[in-house]
């Protein structure tokens, strides 16, 4: 779920100001009110980005009631821009799992918080035209070797955030995500790119254990109660 101003958009290859109110094309629900939404399709675990925050427009305040709503409902993962340890404490006072992201977090402030909410905390790695994006020269440029530096935090897992494909249904580069999981100690979850329930076969074969979705659900490709139950790959029917 991407919010803002308090009501569900839907992503497409990260433009955020272009984003469109999740109503005007889904398949699946006639709304873009986040509760009502989570209250029709009864997902597992949510992922939340703000978008007034992450847009650097507007403060928590904005969105911060309808997602401890979202959170009261389902298990919510959040997302908006953290970079210290005061702004995961305030996630973590609305959301069970906050998010930090390259794009904002310095390494530092990812260990910090790492170790002050063992197994409260993902780390996004966000790519953008085929980078990382980042502003902490600590960080290196390569994925790989972020996912190496944070094998001995006590993370709870992380995320393969690419922009690009965020809403495209473009698919994924099944080797990249191979070599990713090689090298990672955590859990790791892919954003962007899902289009049906055969990318999420792929995804598992692959080790890839979670796909970030909403376009998929949308657009009816992937059926609302795999939110809920979950799925079995071919090889497992």
């Amino acid at each position: 779920m991407d919010i803002f101003n308090r009501s569900v958009v839907l992503a497409k290859g990260g433009v955020r100001e272009k984003y469109r109110p999740v109503s005007d094309t889904s398949t699946v629900c006639s709304s873009s009110d986040p509760v009502e939404i989570v209250e029709l399709l009864h997902p597992k675990e949510v992922y939340i980005a703000d978008l007034n925050v992450l847009q650097g427009k507007e403060s928590l305040e904005t969105n911060v009631e309808v997602i401890r709503e979202v959170s009261l409902k389902a298990d919510t993962m959040l997302d908006f821009g953290i970079s210290s340890s005061k702004d995961a404490d305030k996630s973590l006072s609305i959301a069970g799992t906050a998010v930090i992201g390259t794009e904002t977090g310095t390494l530092s402030a990812i260990k910090d918080i790492a170790y002050g909410n063992s197994g409260r905390i993902s780390v996004s790695i966000d790519i953008k035209h085929g980078k990382v994006m980042k502003n902490d020269p600590e960080l290196p440029e390569s994925p790989f070797e972020i996912v190496k530096l944070l094998n001995d935090l006590p993370l709870k897992d992380l995320i393969f955030l690419d922009l690009d494909r965020v809403g495209t249904a473009s698919g994924f580069d099944p080797e990249f995500l191979r070599k990713l999981v090689e090298c990672s100690r955590h859990n790791v979850l892919l954003a962007g790119g899902v289009k049906d329930m055969e990318d999420l076969f792929t995804l598992d074969k692959l080790g890839i254990k979670g796909a970030l979705v909403a376009t998929a659900i949308h657009s009816g490709m992937v059926p609302p109660a795999v939110l809920s139950s979950g799925f079995k790959s071919n090889d497992e029917k």
